[in-house]
């Protein structure tokens, strides 16, 4: 078996990363792009290596005759890369070698785990081409599969604005050829295309010229789970870090999001699993480009268009560009004050208020203890229901608090409340308004759309608001979300059937974590998301965390620190009837394997 890397590209995508370095030099994971490449190959046996070189060829060449003595390596140059694509060095190479055995051919904008060659080597069929469903972001030719043969290959140029990928395949741009296929047909018309019609086009097209006049059968191998990943640009870089890195959660905490990239089950992040419906996803897609072109309103129509949504007093409501867009104007407003902030909550409320006092939530939360705790503050918050421990509150008693205490300004945020047994207190506050009430809510939770970022603040306190809509740009919203405030008026519907759905698979998550044997309680939670405490410490919960991300691709949230008693304590968000189903599984499994003396 011979391998042949195309290597021989400039990497214009990838600059500036390669203005001064060959592509394949950049590293993934503490190791070189080339070296992953070939280390793979060693690995399953295979030593006899063509390169072809082009870009910073010298480099290239020293780096590897130096790294790999052990290998039979051979250089074959393609000193035109700079004008043509990679048909033209597969034809030199093609040229330039013996085929006298089959051949694995990659090229070199990818790396992979050595199973993903170990793949290509079991199966019996004599050209293979590796391929993995397509998944957004992927570039470069995708194929059709029926019967696990390979019915059309699509290059990049000819995939126009309009192509749909639902039912395509990417190529890994691994292959497996056999000896005959290349030296007779492969090579006579791949070496005549690329010299006497076009140096400057893709050997995929060859594949598909002899697939489509059925010269040529070429079978595809479904990746299921090898680990690979193309890198085309930076981004790219980044992204394939996280398969080649041991140190995933701290990438993924790092990022704090973006996970489109990455092929995880999140369970850390929140947001409601049955909403926006397909109608609206249609709708948002046929006007994209209208979207895209054109600004959204200024801050009064926003607000106007959310107050609709709201059902509440226009004046009341600015809509924001995500609820965190409100915590520097709160430190701006009322930093100096003194706060009393439930104990455990969301991070921000700590940082805003840094001069606080606290009441306890371990489940239940006392009122007569905030009631006493509140006398020597300013400012007291309400997160109902609260995160990350899920504790509700009575909304009415709130009201009556807050109507008690009118020389305190009373912080309510219900970013949650959707899912709570009670009804947001803006209702309340529309009938008998009171001045020292503000309201906080991200929308992300409950409406399932945190990529276009909408929140909103409510209070009937006019200076509060006039304070936060003078801080605020006057572009707030961007289109995509002015445009969902628009249309989710008519799926109002939808909405509520969509938060009954999430309560029910609430109910069925927290009826079947209390069945695994590591989880010593689950919290009852008023939210779209639940806390459990572990049998375990901290120190469990976050090997439990490693070892949930690394073996099965779940990305769970470790929140044991915000809790005084040692324990482990994990947030869970409520996620699909079967994602929660296979999470419980995989803990379930986990647990076995421990009873066991088992690895996990």
């Amino acid at each position: 078996m011979k391998a042949i890397i195309l290597a021989a590209g400039y990497g214009n995508r990838m600059r500036p990363l390669t203005d001064n370095r060959h592509k394949t030099m950049l590293e993934v994971g503490g190791k070189t792009i080339i070296g992953r490449i070939i280390d793979g190959l060693a690995e399953n046996n295979i030593s006899d290596i063509v390169v072809v070189t082009g870009y910073r060829d010298q480099e290239l060449k020293e780096y590897l005759s130096g790294l790999y003595r052990n290998l039979h390596l051979t250089f074959v140059h393609n000193a035109n890369y700079k004008e043509t694509n990679n048909i033209y060095s597969m034809a030199l190479a093609f040229e330039s070698v013996k085929l006298d055995s089959d051949i694995i051919l990659i090229e070199s904008d990818l790396v992979y785990r050595p199973e993903v060659i170990g793949r290509l080597l079991r199966s019996e069929h004599g050209n293979i081409a590796l391929v993995d469903k397509y998944r957004a972001g992927m570039d470069g030719t995708v194929v059709t599969v029926e019967d696990g043969m390979i019915t059309n290959v699509i290059p990049p140029h000819l995939q126009s604005e309009s192509f749909d990928f639902s039912d395509k395949y990417k190529t890994l741009n691994i292959y497996k050829f056999s000896r005959e296929f290349c030296e007779t047909s492969f090579k006579k018309l791949l070496v005549y295309y690329a010299n006497a019609i076009d140096k400057n086009c893709y050997y995929e097209l060859i594949l598909g010229i002899l697939i489509y006049m059925q010269k040529e059968t070429i079978h595809a191998e479904i990746i299921d789970g090898e680990v690979w990943a193309e890198v085309d640009d930076p981004n790219d870089l980044q992204i394939a870090e996280f398969g080649f890195n041991a140190r995933r959660r701290e990438i993924l905490g790092y990022a704090m999001g973006g996970y489109w990239n990455y092929d995880i089950t999140d369970f850390c992040f929140i947001r409601n699993m049955h909403f926006p419906n397909a109608a609206i996803i249609s709708e948002m897609k046929n006007v994209l480009p209208d979207l895209i072109h054109n600004y959204g309103s200024r801050q009064d129509i926003l607000d106007r268009k959310l107050s609709w949504f709201l059902l509440c007093t226009r004046s009341r409501c600015t809509a924001l560009n995500g609820s965190s867009q409100l915590y520097p104007l709160l430190r701006l407003r009322f930093g100096g004050s003194k706060a009393l902030l439930p104990a455990p909550t969301f991070g921000e409320y700590a940082r805003v208020f840094t001069n606080h006092a606290t009441y306890g939530d371990a489940g239940t939360i006392d009122r007569q203890t905030v009631t006493e705790a509140a006398s020597s503050c300013d400012i007291v918050v309400f997160v109902n229901p609260n995160n990350p421990t899920g504790t509700e509150m009575e909304t009415g008693w709130i009201f009556e608090f807050a109507r008690k205490h009118p020389g305190k300004t009373i912080i309510v945020d219900e970013s949650f409340i959707e899912f709570s047994s009670y009804p947001s207190i803006v209702s309340l506050l529309e009938t008998a308004p009171l001045e020292n009430v503000i309201v906080i809510k991200s929308l992300s939770k409950s409406l399932g759309v945190p990529g276009i970022r909408l929140g909103y603040t409510y209070s009937c306190d006019a200076r509060y608001t006039e304070f936060v809509t003078n801080n605020l740009p006057i572009w707030n919203l961007n289109s995509a979300a002015e445009f969902f405030l628009e249309i989710i008026l008519k799926h109002r519907g939808a909405l509520k059937r969509s938060f009954a759905l999430t309560i029910s698979d609430r109910s069925e998550f927290a009826a079947l974590l209390k069945q695994v044997k590591i989880i010593e309680k689950v919290f009852d939670s008023g939210a779209n998301f639940l806390l459990v405490r572990l049998n375990g410490d901290g120190a469990a919960a976050d090997r439990l965390c490693s070892r949930l991300l690394s073996d099965k691709l779940i990305y769970v949230k470790d929140v044991s620190s915000r809790f005084p008693d040692g324990k482990g304590y994990l947030r869970l968000a409520v996620r699909t009837g079967a994602e929660n189903r296979r999470l419980v599984e995989c803990l379930n499994m986990m647990e076995r394997a421990a009873a066991a003396g088992k690895p996990h």
